[in-house]
């Protein structure tokens, strides 16, 4: 009910604020005999870390996580894994002179309504700080995926205002600080950025995550459908207004000739569904696309009322993100594994010993 869990056979609760002591996490469900260390959680904290160039928030945070348990001689034992990210750089002070405010186009109004008090100190659980514990489980994910099945599960930079980033080279995701897979638009992203500065505005942000590698079958009618699942996950990430399956909302100006993926012996002409029919996987990529609003964390002044509904004008001092969609790479791709590690796992247990009588391609 509390709505901090997500999964069934791969679970995950997380727990923590913006400015708390620490966030931490409860993964259940990782089978026995898994190789498994901090350090292979560690390279995707890092890439979602904060500070770590001038496009992001200066908060420094080094992100350094600890396995508490479910590990023992550097091998999975079955039992929960306990994990644990202390925050060190707090500035709750920056957040004194809004706390009676509610910031236009955050949590801080919902929350009072649902619970009657909220902690204002960078948004407490609504922070998108919270998703530390999300990239730290989704390692996890990735890294069973990855070795058990041969998935893999990445994502990239598609679009940040009326900049487009195509997919044109997986390898320069990992050499540049937007995860732009385009050379060519690095240059124009570093404008818009700059300019985003000099205003003191943000700006909204298309990410795009793939799995390549997935087996077929995976997913569950009726509401527990792989692309119901996905959805579900990615659509929990903060900032996120929006996620399309395959070509999403551009199918409602194609014809049924054009939208369908026509099968010939040597398998699939098209993914235009993006991986799934009828809420199961076809054996093709998995791709997602996710819209990001750009952060309510800005410079510009903006009316809103106080907690006693009196009209103020206010901007937003502190530390943050330009543009959220930058960060949001790999927790797109954590939400992602975590689904499908969760459906291998259903999988196995119910139909591990089913034959298809399909071809598989």
């Amino acid at each position: 009910m509390a709505g901090n869990s997500i999964g069934q056979f791969f679970r995950v609760t997380t727990f923590g604020e913006s400015h708390g002591l620490a966030l931490g996490g409860i993964v259940d469900g990782v089978p026995p005999g898994i190789s498994l260390s901090e350090k292979d959680l560690q390279h995707d904290l890092n890439r979602r870390r904060p500070g770590t160039s001038r496009y992001t928030t200066q908060r420094r945070e080094p992100d350094q996580v600890q396995i508490l348990s479910g590990v023992f001689d550097g091998l999975t034992t079955g039992t929960s894994i306990g994990l644990l990210i202390e925050n060190t750089d707090q500035r709750s002070q920056d957040y004194n002179a809004i706390k009676d405010l509610y910031r236009p186009g955050h949590a801080d109004y919902s929350y009072d309504q649902k619970y009657g008090r909220r902690d204002y100190r960078g948004g407490g659980r609504s922070s998108a700080r919270e998703t530390v514990v999300r990239v730290a489980t989704g390692a996890i994910a990735k890294k069973y995926l990855a070795e058990q099945y041969g998935v893999k599960v990445r994502g990239f930079l598609a679009q940040m205002g009326d900049v487009y980033c195509k997919l044109k080279d997986w390898a320069q995701v990992e050499q540049n600080p937007f995860f732009c897979p385009d050379v060519n638009r690095l240059e124009e992203l570093d404008a818009l950025m700059r300019d985003l500065k000099k205003t003191g505005n943000s700006i909204g942000a298309k990410v795009t995550v793939v799995a390549e590698n997935l087996p077929a079958g995976l997913g569950e009618p009726v509401f527990d459908r792989l692309d119901a699942d996905l959805a579900h996950a990615l659509m929990s990430i903060n900032a996120v207004k929006g996620v399309e399956i395959g070509d999403g909302f551009s199918v409602i100006t194609k014809r049924g000739s054009e939208n369908r993926d026509e099968i010939t012996p040597a398998g699939f002409q098209s993914n235009h569904a993006g991986g799934i029919f009828g809420g199961i996987s076809s054996g093709q990529p998995v791709i997602a696309h996710l819209a990001l609003k750009p952060t309510s964390s800005i410079m510009v002044p903006g009316r809103t009322v106080t907690i006693r509904n009196e009209a103020v004008e206010m901007v937003t001092h502190g530390r943050h993100d330009p543009c959220v969609g930058i960060r949001a790479v790999p927790i797109a791709e954590a939400m992602m594994a975590i689904v499908l590690m969760d459906h291998l796992l259903r999988q196995r247990a119910q139909c591990g010993n089913v034959i298809a009588a399909a071809p598989i391609w």
